[in-house]
Parts: C-alpha cells; sequence; structure tokens
C-alpha cells in the first residue's frame, strides 16, 4: 500500500514546480514584452497612414513590409518556399463594367438587375447563340461552338452550392473557351441562393485567388436571371437565336498579396519538427463611407491589428525564449475579402500540414468586458487547461463563445485550417454578447487605438504567449475532443 503522506508530498512538490515554472514564464513574458514598443506597433499598423489596410490598396505592402522588418530584427528564420518573409498570394481583382446591356429575345437586360458581368474584359455586337446543357464535357457531343456564345444552365445536378456555383463556373468558362467560344452565359435558378442576395454581392469589386494566373484574357462569362426558364427554353428550342451585347469598362485586374510567414526553431530534438501556428490577419476594409465625423478611414484596431501586434510580440519573445516545438508566425492578408490568404497557405503550405499540430489564431470584433478572454473554440481541443491557466495567471478568466448564433467558429481564418484537421481555436477579446458595445466598433471608423483600453491590450498579449508557451511545451500534442464535426479530419491529417 502507497505511503498516504509520500503521495500527498509528491501532489504537493509536483504543484509546486508547475506554479514556480509558470510565474518564471509570466516574469520572462513581463521582462522582454516591453510597453512602448509594443504599443508602438498598435499605433503604426492602426493609423491613418495605412488607409484601413485594404488588400487592393498599395498601403496593405507597408503593412507586410512592416510585419517582415519586426521578424527580421527579433530573428525570426524565412520558411523555404517564401520570399523574404513573404508567401506571394496571387490575386485577381474585377469589377463590374460601366456599362452591361444584353438584349434577349424582346428583354433587355441590365447589369445588376437581371444580369451579371462576373469575368472577361467585354463583349460588344449581335452574336449566336449555342445551348449546351450544363456545360460540362459530355454536353459538347457534336456542338460547334467556335465563335459563339455558350448558354448552360447554372451549376450541375446536386451541385448547386455556392462553392459549387463558383467551382463549376470556373471549369466551365475554361472548357468553352478551349472549344473557341466567344462567351459563356449561364442561365440563374437556384432556388436556394436568391437572385437578389447574388446580385448584391457580386455587383461590386470582388477579390478572389487567381486560379489561372497565366491567363491574360479571360473569356466573357455571364450570370442571367432565369428563375422560370424561359430564357434557356426558348435558346434551346430554337425560338431566340442570337442576343445583342453592350459590355464595356469591365476591370480585372492582378494583384500581388502577401502572406508573413516565418518561424522559430523549438528546443527538443524531436518535437521540433512538429509546429504551433500562430496566425492573425493584418489586412482590414479600407476607405468607406465618412461617419459623422467626415472619418472614412476604417482603421481596424480591434479587427485585427491587436492580433497582429501579438504575432509580432510572440516573435521576438520565442526568439529569445523557444519552446520545445517549433513556432510559426504567419500574417495572414485578405481575411476581410473571404479568408483568402489563410485558404491559400491551407491549399500550398510552405511547412507541410500533417506537421503543424495547432494553430491559434487570433480575430477580433470588438470587447466589452475587461476581465475576461474570449476563446472562440474552448472546449473543442484538449489544451483548453493551458489556456485557462495562462489566462488566469494574469488575472483574467478565459470563456468560451458567448454568441454562437453568430458562427464566428467559421468566420475567421482558423477555419481554413480547422477543416484540415488542425486544431484551431481563436483567442479573442474579451466579450460576452454581440451587442452595441461591439458593434459600435465593429467595421467602423470608430474602431481606433485612441479608445482601446491599452491596459487590457497588455494583458491580451501577454496570456496568449503564456497560452502559446504553455502548450508548444506540452508533452502529448493536442487534439480534437471525441465528438467534434473536425475530430476525424484530423485523425486523416495526423494518421491517428
Amino acid at each position: 500500500m502507497k505511503n498516504p503522506t509520500a503521495c500527498l508530498w509528491l501532489s504537493i512538490t509536483v504543484l509546486l514546480f508547475h506554479t514556480g515554472l509558470c510565474m518564471a514564464q509570466k516574469e520572462k513574458i513581463e521582462e522582454i514584452i516591453d510597453e512602448k514598443e509594443a504599443i508602438s506597433h498598435f499605433r503604426y499598423l492602426a493609423s491613418d497612414e495605412m488607409m484601413g489596410r485594404d488588400p487592393i490598396r498599395p498601403e496593405i505592402e507597408l503593412a507586410a513590409r512592416y510585419i517582415s522588418e519586426q521578424f527580421w530584427k527579433y530573428g525570426v528564420k524565412e520558411v523555404a518556399g517564401g520570399q523574404d518573409y513573404f508567401q506571394i498570394v496571387p490575386f485577381r481583382m474585377s469589377a463590374p463594367p460601366t456599362k452591361g446591356e444584353i438584349k434577349l429575345g424582346d428583354k433587355q437586360l441590365q447589369q445588376g438587375e437581371d444580369m451579371l458581368v462576373l469575368d472577361g474584359s467585354g463583349l460588344e455586337g449581335t452574336h449566336e447563340l449555342i445551348f449546351a446543357g450544363f456545360g460540362l464535357e459530355e454536353d459538347y457531343q457534336n456542338l460547334d461552338v467556335n465563335g459563339k456564345i455558350v448558354v448552360v444552365k447554372v451549376g450541375a445536378p446536386n451541385r448547386l452550392t455556392p462553392n459549387d456555383l463558383f467551382s463549376l463556373g470556373r471549369e466551365k468558362t475554361q472548357l468553352a473557351k478551349s472549344k473557341g467560344a466567344k462567351g459563356i452565359m449561364e442561365m440563374y435558378n437556384v432556388p436556394t441562393v436568391p437572385w437578389n442576395l447574388a446580385a448584391n454581392f457580386l455587383n461590386r469589386t470582388q477579390l478572389t485567388i487567381d486560379q489561372n494566373p497565366d491567363d491574360t484574357n479571360p473569356l466573357t462569362y455571364i450570370w442571367i436571371k432565369d428563375l422560370d426558364n424561359k430564357f434557356v427554353n426558348a435558346i434551346g428550342e430554337g425560338s431566340i437565336k442570337n442576343a445583342a451585347f453592350e459590355i464595356t469598362g469591365k476591370v480585372n485586374k492582378k494583384i500581388q498579396g502577401k502572406n508573413v510567414v516565418g518561424y522559430i526553431e523549438g528546443t527538443d530534438p524531436v518535437l521540433k519538427h512538429e509546429y504551433v501556428m500562430l496566425g492573425a490577419h493584418y489586412d482590414h476594409v479600407g476607405v468607406g463611407r465618412p461617419n459623422a465625423e467626415g472619418d472614412s478611414i476604417y482603421n481596424g484596431a480591434r479587427d485585427n491589428a491587436v492580433g497582429t501586434v501579438a504575432v509580432i510580440n510572440a516573435a521576438k519573445y520565442f526568439a529569445q525564449n523557444p519552446p520545445k516545438r517549433s513556432i510559426l508566425l504567419c500574417a495572414w492578408t485578405a481575411e476581410e475579402k473571404g479568408l483568402l490568404g489563410s485558404g491559400y497557405f491551407a491549399e500550398n503550405p510552405l511547412i507541410p500540414l500533417e506537421q503543424i499540430i495547432y494553430n491559434f489564431n487570433i480575430d477580433n470584433g470588438g470587447y466589452n468586458d475587461t476581465s475576461i478572454i474570449t476563446v472562440i473554440g474552448l472546449g473543442r481541443t484538449t489544451a483548453d487547461d493551458q489556456i485557462i491557466k495562462a489566462v488566469d495567471e494574469f488575472g483574467l478568466k478565459a470563456i468560451s463563445d458567448p454568441a454562437p448564433e453568430q458562427g464566428l467558429y467559421d468566420r475567421s481564418d482558423n477555419v481554413n485550417f480547422a477543416r484540415k484537421g488542425i486544431p484551431a481555436p481563436s483567442f479573442s477579446l474579451g466579450f460576452t454578447a454581440f451587442d452595441e458595445e461591439i458593434t459600435q466598433h465593429y467595421h467602423q471608423p470608430s474602431d481606433q487605438v485612441d479608445n482601446f483600453d491599452l491596459d487590457y491590450a497588455m494583458l491580451y498579449w501577454k496570456s496568449y504567449l503564456l497560452s502559446v508557451e504553455n502548450i508548444a511545451n506540452l508533452e502529448e500534442r493536442p487534439k480534437w475532443v471525441a465528438g467534434d464535426k473536425y475530430e476525424e479530419a484530423g485523425k486523416a491529417l495526423y494518421g491517428e
């Protein structure tokens, strides 16, 4: 029988050891993270000079360069396959035509109302129409579409989700172009995605990943509102054989985006081949409608300069105090345009995804409680205790998502890695509800450093570092909790 007194003293000794270790880590963080330096990063990234860090504006280059210079200054290593701490992301900016009209039968169609020009430089004159089913390879048998406008049904059988519509559209456009078509029109009749919703979203400047970076002359690609199948039937039956087009002023531009990526090698000879990824998007929404004070610059202090500074602080701290596992530092571009930068990395990783054992994302809308840290995804991985203890060390309390109706977990960069199987919560500023206190600054010109509680910012940054350090030093890698919707993806990725 074990000696109960000995067991008690052993438990106390272990507890004191871990308590002492946490205190030592906390003191090291306090020593290394200088308040004025950290806030200086914050003030610069959220300054008016950044013009809201819009990925389609030139000022985004200043932000990317600034972050990369901090990585260099602190001694972060470049990742093989990158370029001077940058992962180049090929973007394509597309803006609606200045004039978009089609005469189809006895109907005059107008851009943004009953037609949308999604791609191509433009189209003028009268052209022959030819119906080609769904526009898939098998639909082109015995058809000569050279020099004609191919008319197809939108999507494909059992493929009518928004993602399907866009991915199939790219495939159909390339296929039609390869067969010599002059353009392609998809007849839109998807009941699950209302036309007005699609038109409001797509009739504006879009930024997407350039799926065909070598294609400098894309085919004109148009959606036509055809909810009752009137047009597709008339064209298929041959009662409408031609259409007159006047599409001019369409803008297509290739833009080079940049993820900022670097790493700090771990100290353990085995565990250093595993990475804890720290990620935060550094873009914001740019310049927009002026508020009552006439301010039109959306500075994005909360969303997400504060998160970007956390990654910069991590570069400084872990370069001087590397943990057992390696730290992968990532500042993502174009999150506000649809999680594009992180999505590109997830599909084109500079580090094999199976070596990335955890993604600790940072994203924010704002805060309404400076006594807490809100962790979106708390309760979904086995690393929760490490976060809770670290936050507690700085006098704060970690809580889980208080507004699940907002779907925040699936609205930030972490979801691109969760889908691949990587445990990926988001470390967010403290909020107890998505209330008026949050929305008054969320995506507004008022989201500035001068109305941010900077004492809370320091606690936020430091508790994040201690959380990361705890996780990076774990003997066992974190996992999804049993039953999580991404658990199977994790097993597939890591072979567990």
